[in-house]
């Protein structure tokens, strides 16, 4: 018997019994579906949140602190001076190096009329835009003016502007930081999305933050909580790691043998840990797609299971005029077959509508994106195929294994 006759008799009888066939394919089409939708969406999640930590510094390292945690509470650190952030800007002892940054982060009190919150204060330099990706949405950002004069300016992100402001214009109006007066002179683009406090921050000068936060009156030794080290390109983020720790440990007269007083984080790091975190994100969710598959293959065997018994005499008169058992499991093998890839197609079909529908939704800022990429509908429609084939092997042989004399009998 060719597949031809076998692939045109598996029709007929399915569409013999409609009802029954799209009970059994339902299944598939939910497994598919799932699996195709969610691994889409877990993709883009993926590409939006390596976007986003990339604009935050992909080639950055950030020493801080070895004590940091002991001095959390106030947010001040004392082992960094703008003395080393300096250093770290000789060119000629850090090759590798393109840009440096202090900076401090303190949690404050900010208030606007009667609106009060507690916000991630930043002292920053102006070029920290060049490690951290910050876009100014209207107004200014620090200057190197207000810097050198300790201006009492503040740059607003997305989340503190609408905690503060609400749908009210902040440009120019005045709000206070631990009860010091500043002016807001900025707004930031929101960047946040599924990243908790991304947007929840102000900027303030750093020589500002300095002497009006923190009382330093002295013009050498000011405390720094953390320094931003941009290398020159990703290729050299190793080596500009190693260039700092040397010039740090000779500043802070570390001897050989001891351990540094301060702690280099590589954001590689930190990428490395979200891309593994990701991938088991993306597993559950797959994970998660495949159990309405392994139903589905279930429901499958069963119905195939069903169509032997009732086809049992069929099997015989088959038999008895020349059919061999090869010939048999074929036909049972092409109708599970039939069954799981249409299954598939309808929930590949599916998924593309309900990924054309989300992507683009805005969610507080964040955008959802779901690629619907020719990959996944290709393992997805192979992972089907292979459950129905798989799940119509036991049928197919027991249909095989029947005796044509018994069958003929069945009534």
């Amino acid at each position: 018997m060719s597949f031809r006759d076998c692939l045109s008799v598996s029709l007929q009888i399915l569409r013999a019994n409609k009802m029954r066939s799209g009970l059994t394919i339902l299944g598939i089409v939910i497994g598919v579906s799932s699996v195709v939708f969610l691994i889409s969406f877990g993709r883009g999640h993926e590409a939006n949140l390596m976007a986003i930590f990339k604009s935050l510094g992909a080639e950055t390292i950030y020493v801080t602190s070895s004590s940091q945690m002991a001095d959390q509470i106030s947010g001040i650190t004392r082992k960094l001076t703008m003395e080393d952030a300096i250093a770290l800007e000789n060119s000629s002892r850090l090759p590798s190096v393109a840009l440096v940054s202090p900076f401090i982060e303190k949690m404050s009190m900010v208030t606007y009329a009667n609106e009060k919150v507690g916000t991630d204060v930043m002292g920053v330099m102006p070029n920290i835009r060049g490690i951290i990706d910050y876009p100014v949405e209207r107004g200014l950002y620090i200057t190197d003016e207000d810097v050198m004069s300790g201006a009492s300016v503040v740059v607003l992100g997305a989340t503190a502007r609408v905690n503060l402001f609400k749908d009210e214009d902040p440009l120019g109006k005045s709000i206070r930081v631990d009860g010091r007066i500043f002016e807001v002179v900025g707004m930031l683009q929101a960047k946040g999305g599924f990243l908790p406090g991304a947007d929840d921050f102000v900027m303030i000068p750093l020589t500002t933050m300095q002497a009006k936060l923190m009382g330093e009156t002295t013009t050498e030794g000011r405390p720094v909580q953390t320094i931003a080290v941009r290398a020159v390109s990703a290729d050299h983020i190793g080596s500009a790691k190693d260039e700092a720790i040397s010039v740090l440990r000779q500043r802070h007269h570390i001897r050989e043998g001891e351990e540094n007083d301060f702690y280099v984080m590589d954001m590689r790091e930190i990428l490395n840990q979200m891309k593994q975190a990701l991938e088991v994100f993306q597993v559950f969710l797959a994970s998660v797609g495949a159990i309405s598959l392994v139903v589905g293959g279930i429901g499958i065997m069963n119905i195939m299971l069903v169509s032997v018994t009732e086809r049992t005499r069929e099997i015989g008169i088959r038999k008895a005029v020349g059919a061999r058992r090869l010939d048999i499991m074929k036909q049972f093998l092409v109708e599970s077959a039939i069954l799981s890839i249409s299954g598939g197609v309808v929930g590949i079909i599916i998924a593309f509508l309900f990924v054309l529908m989300v992507t683009g939704v805005n969610l507080g800022g964040y955008t959802v994106q779901a690629p619907f990429s020719l990959d996944i509908v290709l393992i997805a429609l192979g992972v089907s195929t292979f459950i129905g084939i798989s799940s119509g092997l036991y049928p197919a042989f027991h249909a095989a294994s029947m005796d044509p004399v018994e069958s003929l009998r069945y009534q």
